[in-house]
């Protein structure tokens, strides 16, 4: 089968599988990749997803000839979302000669990034982790593809001012968050727009793990900001469209994070959850035609990595979308510094990509020297009872005053 012949047929961007050039992936070196997750705790609720996409598109990567030839093995271990624990998991694996890593955790990947960077290898941080890294001048081994948190909650407050009549002067809009670092992570790029912007800002924390809101949302009730952005998880949402409910505020106010799927939607209620909105970095539902690659070549004869209920998440797209870039990075490497693959040819790869979407799997990325996040795009997605509507098309606002806090940031770190 002609390269040309199997993208058409297999419908993925050739970006994903331009590795069948030749050599079976069963001849050369595997292509590891490290992924320390919480599978036990806190994350239960997206890891599994997560780890299934990657096992897929592995698995498809290498019935497909690998990248260059080269196998791709996902290694999955368990972190409890416990700092030390995540440590241990990437010294162990980078004695195991593992140095690409992704730890889908913000402590987590916090407690890592000064090893990482220390002894140079690839640290992947898409969708966690600081804000700054996305400076590729500062953090040379840290790759936060996708947006950060940053841009995702700059991307928000962009869609409330036009929702507003594109005039935030006098307005209120209030942030609700799990107070600990993934919760805490949007706050400073929210007070610089709160001050460039002139809205008054709202902060509501919530005690880990979401389940006691009430004196949040009375204080809501009270403040009655234009909008709510939420940096909850999972059960936080369910519990917080309750508290929605009863302080009568409206739920097409309320903008979530990435962090809200298919699961939370079932179970606020399909009806009750019409007209919420989220902000997304990858395109969620089985249309994309990677997943309905992987549901037709594996789950129709059930060989999956996993349930097929789970592909039914937009978890596992975001899992796909996370191993995808660095699937494109190891092919950009190898084509251009051939093998073995090395950090350093790596850490080009990421560098090299431009305008890389997985055939609409995601936003297009292109990622720099400068640049580790790829552009920082996102959009906004409401529920209409049945499906989720994008209502945007793929952006990054307000990109100067981003910067301008990643600048100052990241030249802090030592």
């Amino acid at each position: 089968m002609t390269l040309k012949r199997h993208i058409r047929t297999a419908a993925l961007a050739a970006t994903l599988t331009a590795g069948a050039l030749g050599a079976s992936a069963q001849e050369k070196e595997p292509i590891r990749f490290g992924l320390c997750f919480d599978i036990s705790k806190s994350y239960s609720f997206v890891s599994p997803q997560v780890a299934q996409a990657a096992q897929d598109l592995a698995m498809y990567t290498n019935d497909n000839g690998g990248i260059g030839g080269h196998p791709v093995e996902i290694i999955v271990r368990d972190h409890g979302n416990e700092p030390q624990r995540g440590v241990e998991c990437y010294e162990q694996l980078k004695r195991d000669g593992v140095f690409i890593f992704y730890f889908l955790s913000t402590p987590v990947t916090n407690a890592v990034l000064p090893r990482a960077m220390k002894d140079q290898t690839i640290l992947m941080q898409n969708f966690t982790g600081r804000g700054d890294a996305v400076d590729g001048s500062v953090f040379e081994w840290v790759f936060p593809i996708g947006p950060s948190y940053w841009q995702q909650a700059a991307n928000a407050v962009s869609f409330v001012k036009g929702q507003l009549g594109g005039d935030l002067e006098g307005r209120k809009i209030g942030f609700i968050y799990l107070d600990y670092p993934f919760g805490q992570e949007p706050i400073e790029i929210l007070r610089t727009l709160s001050k460039k912007e002139g809205f008054d800002l709202e902060l509501y924390p919530v005690p880990l793990p979401g389940s006691d809101q009430s004196g949040a949302w009375s204080k809501i009730r009270r403040d009655k900001p234009d909008y709510v952005i939420s940096w909850l998880l999972a059960g936080g949402h369910v519990v917080a469209s309750r508290e929605m409910r009863r302080n009568q505020f409206p739920i097409d106010r309320y903008i979530t994070s990435n962090w809200l799927n298919e699961v939370d939607i079932v179970n606020i209620g399909l009806q009750e959850a019409k007209g919420l909105l989220r902000t997304t970095n990858v395109a969620g539902g089985q249309d994309v035609p990677i997943v309905q690659t992987m549901l037709e070549t594996y789950y129709a004869k059930g060989k999956g990595s996993g349930p097929e209920n789970l592909v039914r998440d937009v978890y596992y797209n975001t899992g796909l979308a996370i191993l995808a870039p660095g699937l494109e990075a190891a092919r950009i490497a190898i084509e251009k510094h051939g093998s073995p693959l090395t950090p350093e040819s790596m850490k080009d790869g990421f560098e090299s990509i431009v305008e890389f979407d997985a055939n609409g799997l995601m936003a297009p990325l292109t990622v720099t020297a400068e640049d580790h996040g790829g552009g920082g795009k996102t959009r906004i997605e409401q529920w209409d009872g049945e499906t989720w509507v994008p209502l945007t098309d793929w952006s990054a606002d307000y990109l100067d005053v981003v910067w301008e806090v990643i600048k100052e940031n990241s030249s802090k770190y030592e």
